[in-house]
Protein backbone atom coordinates (compact mmCIF):
# COMPACT_ATOMS: atom_id res chain seq x y z
CA UNK A 1 0.00 0.00 0.00
CA UNK A 2 1.10 3.56 -0.58
CA UNK A 3 3.42 4.99 2.01
CA UNK A 4 5.98 7.13 2.94
CA UNK A 5 6.35 9.87 0.50
CA UNK A 6 2.88 11.33 -1.05
CA UNK A 7 2.79 14.46 0.88
CA UNK A 8 6.65 15.20 0.58
CA UNK A 9 5.98 18.25 -1.51
CA UNK A 10 3.67 19.72 0.43
CA UNK A 11 5.86 19.02 3.64
CA UNK A 12 6.87 22.73 3.21
CA UNK A 13 6.85 23.48 6.64
CA UNK A 14 8.26 21.00 7.99
CA UNK A 15 11.32 22.88 9.59
CA UNK A 16 9.18 23.52 12.38
CA UNK A 17 8.52 20.14 12.96
CA UNK A 18 12.38 19.15 12.73
CA UNK A 19 11.63 16.76 9.69
CA UNK A 20 14.43 15.79 8.00
CA UNK A 21 12.75 15.86 4.62
CA UNK A 22 14.11 18.74 2.37
CA UNK A 23 12.17 21.94 2.90
CA UNK A 24 10.68 23.45 0.04
CA UNK A 25 10.31 27.70 0.40
CA UNK A 26 7.25 28.99 1.64
CA UNK A 27 4.84 31.41 0.21
CA UNK A 28 5.63 34.57 1.27
CA UNK A 29 2.45 35.71 1.78
CA UNK A 30 1.97 32.85 5.03
CA UNK A 31 5.21 34.48 6.52
CA UNK A 32 4.51 34.54 9.67
CA UNK A 33 6.68 34.87 13.08
CA UNK A 34 6.65 31.70 15.24
CA UNK A 35 7.75 31.27 18.53
CA UNK A 36 10.33 28.26 18.90
CA UNK A 37 8.80 25.74 21.34
CA UNK A 38 9.86 22.05 22.66
CA UNK A 39 6.55 20.29 21.08
CA UNK A 40 5.31 19.98 17.97
CA UNK A 41 2.79 22.89 17.02
CA UNK A 42 1.59 24.04 13.61
CA UNK A 43 0.87 27.84 13.04
CA UNK A 44 -2.74 28.00 12.36
CA UNK A 45 -1.67 30.34 9.60
CA UNK A 46 0.10 27.74 7.72
CA UNK A 47 -2.86 25.34 8.32
CA UNK A 48 -5.14 27.62 6.56
CA UNK A 49 -2.72 28.22 3.97
CA UNK A 50 -2.40 24.72 3.03
CA UNK A 51 -6.53 23.94 3.16
CA UNK A 52 -6.75 27.02 1.10
CA UNK A 53 -4.60 25.70 -1.71
CA UNK A 54 -6.14 21.60 -1.39
CA UNK A 55 -9.40 23.19 -1.49
CA UNK A 56 -8.63 25.80 -5.06
CA UNK A 57 -7.55 22.16 -6.41
CA UNK A 58 -9.69 19.78 -5.49
CA UNK A 59 -12.61 22.17 -6.47
CA UNK A 60 -10.56 22.54 -9.81
CA UNK A 61 -12.46 18.80 -11.03
CA UNK A 62 -15.88 16.80 -10.62
CA UNK A 63 -13.70 14.13 -8.96
CA UNK A 64 -12.00 16.58 -6.68
CA UNK A 65 -15.40 18.17 -5.62
CA UNK A 66 -16.61 15.08 -4.55
CA UNK A 67 -13.20 14.35 -2.09
CA UNK A 68 -13.46 17.95 -1.10
CA UNK A 69 -17.17 17.59 0.09
CA UNK A 70 -16.24 14.37 1.66
CA UNK A 71 -13.46 15.98 3.51
CA UNK A 72 -16.24 18.21 4.81
CA UNK A 73 -18.21 15.96 6.05
CA UNK A 74 -15.49 13.68 7.58
CA UNK A 75 -15.08 16.95 10.02
CA UNK A 76 -12.58 19.15 7.49
CA UNK A 77 -8.99 19.10 5.99
CA UNK A 78 -8.10 22.19 8.79
CA UNK A 79 -9.28 20.37 11.73
CA UNK A 80 -7.56 17.43 10.51
CA UNK A 81 -4.33 19.31 10.07
CA UNK A 82 -4.94 21.63 13.05
CA UNK A 83 -5.70 18.68 15.85
CA UNK A 84 -1.97 17.40 15.56
CA UNK A 85 -0.73 13.90 15.04
CA UNK A 86 -3.14 11.07 15.29
CA UNK A 87 -3.09 7.75 18.52
CA UNK A 88 -4.64 5.34 17.41
CA UNK A 89 -4.37 1.28 17.93
CA UNK A 90 -4.53 -1.12 14.51
CA UNK A 91 -4.72 -4.66 14.79
CA UNK A 92 -4.75 -6.07 11.20
CA UNK A 93 -5.58 -9.74 11.42
CA UNK A 94 -5.12 -12.27 8.50
CA UNK A 95 -8.10 -14.61 8.35
CA UNK A 96 -5.87 -16.84 6.66
CA UNK A 97 -3.58 -17.70 9.01
CA UNK A 98 -0.93 -14.95 7.77
CA UNK A 99 1.13 -12.68 10.11
CA UNK A 100 -1.03 -10.39 12.38
CA UNK A 101 -0.13 -6.71 12.38
CA UNK A 102 -0.77 -5.24 15.94
CA UNK A 103 0.73 -2.22 17.18
CA UNK A 104 -0.11 1.17 18.55
CA UNK A 105 1.23 4.26 16.58
CA UNK A 106 1.67 7.78 16.47
CA UNK A 107 1.13 9.49 13.18
CA UNK A 108 2.20 13.29 11.89
CA UNK A 109 -0.56 14.21 9.63
CA UNK A 110 1.32 17.53 8.83
CA UNK A 111 4.40 15.50 7.47
CA UNK A 112 4.11 11.87 7.34
CA UNK A 113 6.06 10.05 10.06
CA UNK A 114 5.38 7.61 12.36
CA UNK A 115 6.02 5.46 15.67
CA UNK A 116 4.54 1.92 15.99
CA UNK A 117 5.10 0.32 19.33
CA UNK A 118 4.29 -3.19 19.50
CA UNK A 119 1.09 -4.10 21.33
CA UNK A 120 3.06 -6.94 23.31
CA UNK A 121 6.01 -5.63 23.77
CA UNK A 122 6.59 -1.90 24.49
CA UNK A 123 10.19 -1.78 23.72
CA UNK A 124 9.90 -2.61 20.25
CA UNK A 125 9.07 -0.28 18.51
CA UNK A 126 9.73 0.82 14.81
CA UNK A 127 8.95 3.95 12.52
CA UNK A 128 9.52 6.62 9.54
CA UNK A 129 11.15 9.55 10.40
CA UNK A 130 10.51 11.54 7.12
CA UNK A 131 13.67 10.07 5.50
CA UNK A 132 14.92 6.77 6.91
CA UNK A 133 13.04 3.93 8.26
CA UNK A 134 13.95 2.45 11.84
CA UNK A 135 13.38 -0.22 14.58
CA UNK A 136 14.43 -0.87 17.30
CA UNK A 137 13.45 -4.34 19.32
CA UNK A 138 15.43 -7.07 21.17
CA UNK A 139 13.78 -10.01 19.92
CA UNK A 140 14.81 -9.78 16.43
CA UNK A 141 11.47 -11.59 15.80
CA UNK A 142 9.33 -9.12 17.50
CA UNK A 143 7.97 -7.63 13.74
CA UNK A 144 7.55 -10.36 11.38
CA UNK A 145 6.32 -7.99 8.57
CA UNK A 146 7.93 -5.03 6.25
CA UNK A 147 8.02 -2.63 8.61
CA UNK A 148 9.34 -0.08 6.44
CA UNK A 149 6.01 -0.78 4.29
CA UNK A 150 4.25 -0.84 6.91
CA UNK A 151 5.54 2.11 8.89
CA UNK A 152 2.58 4.53 7.39
CA UNK A 153 0.33 2.17 5.53
CA UNK A 154 -2.59 1.91 7.94
CA UNK A 155 -2.46 5.96 7.37
CA UNK A 156 -3.79 5.52 3.98
CA UNK A 157 -7.38 3.02 5.84
CA UNK A 158 -7.67 5.48 8.61
CA UNK A 159 -6.75 9.38 7.02
CA UNK A 160 -9.35 8.64 4.05
CA UNK A 161 -10.29 10.98 2.58
CA UNK A 162 -7.59 13.66 4.01
CA UNK A 163 -4.43 11.81 2.87
CA UNK A 164 -5.82 12.61 -0.69
CA UNK A 165 -4.47 16.32 -0.39
CA UNK A 166 -1.14 16.23 -1.04
CA UNK A 167 0.66 16.36 -4.47
CA UNK A 168 1.25 13.90 -6.65
CA UNK A 169 -2.33 12.91 -6.55
CA UNK A 170 -4.96 11.70 -9.53
CA UNK A 171 -8.72 11.93 -9.46
CA UNK A 172 -10.74 10.47 -11.80
CA UNK A 173 -15.01 10.20 -11.26
CA UNK A 174 -16.04 6.66 -12.41
CA UNK A 175 -19.75 5.87 -12.87
CA UNK A 176 -21.89 5.74 -9.95
CA UNK A 177 -22.78 2.87 -8.16
CA UNK A 178 -24.70 1.18 -5.76
CA UNK A 179 -24.16 -0.80 -2.63
CA UNK A 180 -26.34 -2.58 0.26
CA UNK A 181 -28.70 -0.34 -1.19
CA UNK A 182 -27.30 2.66 -1.04
CA UNK A 183 -25.76 5.23 -4.27
CA UNK A 184 -22.00 5.93 -4.07
CA UNK A 185 -19.92 8.55 -5.94
CA UNK A 186 -16.90 6.52 -7.14
CA UNK A 187 -13.13 8.08 -7.41
CA UNK A 188 -10.45 6.45 -8.40
CA UNK A 189 -7.19 7.92 -7.03
CA UNK A 190 -3.57 7.14 -8.71
CA UNK A 191 0.00 8.85 -8.22
CA UNK A 192 2.37 10.34 -10.26
CA UNK A 193 5.32 8.14 -11.37
CA UNK A 194 7.22 9.36 -8.69
CA UNK A 195 5.17 9.35 -5.90
CA UNK A 196 6.05 7.59 -2.95
CA UNK A 197 7.69 3.94 -2.63
CA UNK A 198 4.73 2.25 -4.92
CA UNK A 199 3.60 4.44 -7.77
CA UNK A 200 1.30 2.05 -9.43
CA UNK A 201 -0.93 1.73 -6.20
CA UNK A 202 -4.63 3.21 -6.89
CA UNK A 203 -7.41 3.42 -4.74
CA UNK A 204 -11.24 3.38 -5.49
CA UNK A 205 -13.33 5.49 -2.97
CA UNK A 206 -17.15 4.91 -2.57
CA UNK A 207 -18.73 8.38 -1.17
CA UNK A 208 -22.54 8.28 -0.12
CA UNK A 209 -23.97 10.36 -1.84
CA UNK A 210 -26.51 11.62 0.52
CA UNK A 211 -24.07 12.03 2.86
CA UNK A 212 -20.88 12.49 1.53
CA UNK A 213 -19.24 9.82 3.92
CA UNK A 214 -17.05 7.35 2.93
CA UNK A 215 -17.93 3.78 3.04
CA UNK A 216 -15.75 1.55 0.48
CA UNK A 217 -11.88 1.74 -0.42
CA UNK A 218 -11.18 -0.42 -3.15
CA UNK A 219 -7.43 -0.98 -3.68
CA UNK A 220 -4.15 -3.00 -4.93
CA UNK A 221 -0.58 -3.03 -3.59
CA UNK A 222 2.19 -2.86 -5.58
CA UNK A 223 4.97 -2.19 -3.32
CA UNK A 224 8.08 -3.35 -5.54
CA UNK A 225 9.80 -5.04 -2.32
CA UNK A 226 6.76 -7.42 -2.98
CA UNK A 227 6.62 -7.62 -6.30
CA UNK A 228 10.12 -7.42 -7.62
CA UNK A 229 9.16 -7.93 -11.38
CA UNK A 230 6.53 -5.90 -11.60
CA UNK A 231 2.52 -6.19 -10.84
CA UNK A 232 0.62 -6.11 -7.99
CA UNK A 233 -1.32 -8.15 -5.82
CA UNK A 234 -5.25 -8.82 -6.32
CA UNK A 235 -7.34 -6.14 -6.05
CA UNK A 236 -9.24 -6.03 -2.13
CA UNK A 237 -12.61 -4.51 -0.92
CA UNK A 238 -12.60 -3.12 2.45
CA UNK A 239 -15.31 -2.12 3.89
CA UNK A 240 -15.95 0.81 6.81
CA UNK A 241 -17.38 -0.37 9.52
CA UNK A 242 -19.50 2.00 11.92
CA UNK A 243 -18.11 4.88 12.57
CA UNK A 244 -16.04 7.34 15.71
CA UNK A 245 -16.30 10.86 15.98
CA UNK A 246 -12.81 11.87 17.79
CA UNK A 247 -12.20 15.67 18.23
CA UNK A 248 -14.57 16.62 15.52
CA UNK A 249 -12.82 14.36 12.72
CA UNK A 250 -15.67 11.33 11.68
CA UNK A 251 -13.40 7.73 11.02
CA UNK A 252 -14.22 4.48 10.70
CA UNK A 253 -15.06 2.12 13.80
CA UNK A 254 -12.97 -0.78 11.97
CA UNK A 255 -12.29 -2.12 8.56
CA UNK A 256 -13.27 -5.44 6.84
CA UNK A 257 -11.62 -6.61 3.97
CA UNK A 258 -12.77 -9.24 1.19
CA UNK A 259 -11.07 -9.89 -2.49
CA UNK A 260 -12.64 -8.17 -4.94
CA UNK A 261 -14.56 -10.37 -7.34
CA UNK A 262 -16.74 -10.27 -10.21
CA UNK A 263 -18.26 -7.17 -11.35
CA UNK A 264 -16.21 -5.34 -8.81
CA UNK A 265 -18.56 -6.96 -5.40
CA UNK A 266 -16.75 -8.20 -2.18
CA UNK A 267 -15.81 -11.97 -2.35
CA UNK A 268 -14.06 -13.90 0.58
CA UNK A 269 -13.29 -12.21 3.61
CA UNK A 270 -9.89 -12.20 3.93
CA UNK A 271 -8.96 -9.17 6.98
CA UNK A 272 -10.31 -7.93 10.15
CA UNK A 273 -8.83 -4.78 11.02
CA UNK A 274 -9.74 -3.14 14.69
CA UNK A 275 -9.24 0.55 14.52
CA UNK A 276 -9.03 1.70 18.27
CA UNK A 277 -7.56 4.25 21.04
CA UNK A 278 -8.03 6.82 18.74
CA UNK A 279 -6.72 10.08 20.14
CA UNK A 280 -5.06 13.09 18.49
CA UNK A 281 -1.75 14.66 20.71
CA UNK A 282 -0.94 18.11 21.08
CA UNK A 283 1.86 18.05 22.90
CA UNK A 284 4.82 15.75 21.33
CA UNK A 285 8.50 17.11 21.64
CA UNK A 286 9.94 17.87 18.51
CA UNK A 287 12.68 14.97 18.53
CA UNK A 288 9.15 12.27 19.19
CA UNK A 289 9.61 11.29 15.24
CA UNK A 290 13.78 11.02 15.32
CA UNK A 291 14.84 7.29 15.16
CA UNK A 292 15.80 6.69 18.89
CA UNK A 293 19.57 5.84 19.86
CA UNK A 294 19.85 2.23 19.39
CA UNK A 295 17.42 2.18 16.88
CA UNK A 296 18.92 0.17 13.58
CA UNK A 297 18.31 2.00 10.19
CA UNK A 298 16.65 0.10 7.40
CA UNK A 299 17.86 0.37 3.78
Amino acid sequence: MKLLYKFSLLSVFAVILSCKETPKSVNKATDVSVTETDVISIPESWVNSRVAKAKEKLNSSEAGKVVWNAMEAHGGLDTWFANGPITFRFNYQPLDGKTARDSYQTVDTWSNRSVHTSATDSSAKFGWTGEQAWVKAKDSTAFAYDTKFWALTPLWFVGHPFVLSGEGVNLELLEPTTYKEKEYNVVKVTFDAETGDAPDDYYILYVNKESNKLAVMRYIVSYPQYFKDGGHAPEKFTEFIGEQVVDGITMPGGFKTYWTVKDNQPGDYITKIDFTDVSFEKDLSKDFFDAPEGAKILE
